[in-house]
């Protein structure tokens, strides 16, 4: 099997081994969850229940009020004790439905089905959309709109994503050794909705027990081995590296003929569809150098990060930096509050000398941000542009194309932040559009 890959990218310590063999572990519900109406890409739900409340598990606390949005579900039965704005893991308050746990795990009567690749497209949309299913791997845009593409858009490909290409993460990993029947049935019947030909699952070729395992149920489902290689796991990226085909500037997958969603994504639509259970859990890896005992957990949305970690032994010292994701594209905590998301894969834990800042020197002009950067940009570049307000030529050079990898930042000797000075940019260049367009 021949090894995949794409221009650039970098190779970090990945350190998969702390929790790569660790089986996944079904973590209680606590006491008290807090489940945030906004866990995805597009408009915030608007919760459906009250203070006071009964709810079941799940059943719809927050409803989708435009195509572009996902309805929330209680993950626990019990009581809502409050619908307020607490502490989100994006570093903002959200309105969140706190519920008190009744201890009693009563669920709602779920849809289920035998054989779920049967039913109509339609029918396998409709259940998809109702479990309020988001991409896993991190973006969280909504799998219902995700696979329904512009009528005139011919879909080729359904790419699964099983690269899990940032360092320390191995959710995906354990979820494809240990769901790997599901991962298969959830392809089966995305490419049902989206009417793609051909379906391929992408993996990191550090990952050959998972390969070996979906081989077991993939049939006529290839597996494509990737070069074990940061982004990988970029959208762009899997495309062009799978099908060698390249998705337009400013453009989307379906352009190219791709569908791409994550091998979690993959597990809840098996689930939602044959189980008629919501996204209601998901896998996350607790791990890093202060972490008592790295592990990973099946975790109920809304758990909030400090009973995860204390699930896991608590830190053996005082952290310098928590981040929820990967060292690469995740977000840094101000604290322990914030809970549980849908798009949460991971709780990193950093020592203070990994997380120190450092001392920033001028660009010496090695170009090595280029030679890395999988989009082709000129970091250095766009540095400069953003650093002086120069939105316009930022554009023109392209910064809207950025995937905000870090890939530029890392391999740099100057230890400059390109990645932040690029993002400043995107941010006032999306402001400035909003402005025009209002």
């Amino acid at each position: 099997m021949s090894v995949k890959t794409f221009f650039g990218g970098i190779h970090p310590n990945y350190a998969k081994e702390l929790t790569a063999a660790s089986p996944i572990e079904v973590l209680s519900a606590p006491e008290t969850v807090v489940v945030p109406m906004l866990q995805h890409i597009g408009a915030p739900a608007v919760p459906t229940v009250k203070k006071g409340d009964k709810v079941l598990a799940g059943q719809v606390i927050g409803e989708a009020p435009q195509p572009i949005s996902a309805p929330v579900h209680a993950p626990i039965s019990g009581t809502v004790v409050a619908v307020t704005d607490r502490p989100h893991i994006n570093g903002r308050s959200v309105l969140s439905v706190i519920i008190e746990n009744d201890g009693q795990n009563e669920w709602v009567e779920l849809d289920t089905h035998p054989d779920p690749v049967q039913l109509d497209r339609e029918v396998i949309l409709s259940k998809i959309r109702a479990a309020g299913i988001v991409g896993m791997g991190g973006a969280g845009f909504p799998t219902a709109a995700k696979l329904t593409p512009p009528k005139d858009a011919t879909i080729d490909y359904l790419i699964l994503n099983g690269a899990e290409c940032e360092p320390y993460l191995t959710a995906d990993h354990r979820l494809m050794l240990e769901y790997a029947e599901d991962v298969i049935l959830g392809a089966k019947l995305m490419a049902k909705v989206c009417g793609a030909k051909k379906i391929i699952i992408g993996i990191e070729d550090n990952k050959m027990d998972a390969v070996a395992e979906l081989q077991k149920f993939s049939g006529a489902i290839e597996i494509a081995l990737l070069d074990t290689k940061y982004p990988q796991g970029g959208e762009k990226q899997l495309i062009k590296a799978i099908t060698g085909r390249e998705v337009p500037s400013n453009g989307l997958p379906f352009q190219a003929g791709v569908v791409v969603q994550n091998v979690a994504t993959a597990v809840a639509v098996a689930q939602a569809v044959r189980d008629g259970k919501p996204l209601v859990e998901r896998i996350v890896t607790v791990t890093g150098p202060v972490i008592n005992e790295p592990r990973n957990f099946l975790v109920p949305i809304g758990t909030p990060l400090q009973n995860i970690v204390e699930a896991a032994g608590g830190f053996t010292e005082e952290p310098g930096k928590v981040i929820v994701g990967g060292p690469m594209m995740g977000m840094a905590q101000v604290g322990l509050e914030a809970p549980i998301v849908k798009t949460s894969n991971g709780i990193l834990a950093l020592s203070k000398a990994e997380s120190h800042e450092p001392n920033v020197m001028p660009c010496i002009k090695c170009a090595r941000c280029v030679d890395v950067c999988p989009v082709y940009l000129l970091p250095l570049r766009l540095e400069a542009f953003g650093m002086n307000e120069m939105w316009d030529e930022a554009k023109a050079y392209g910064a809207m194309d950025c995937i905000e990898c870090g890939c530029c930042t890392y391999i740099c000797p100057s230890k400059r932040p390109l990645l932040q000075y690029i993002r400043v940019a995107k941010n006032q260049i999306v402001a400035a559009s909003r402005k025009k367009s209002s």
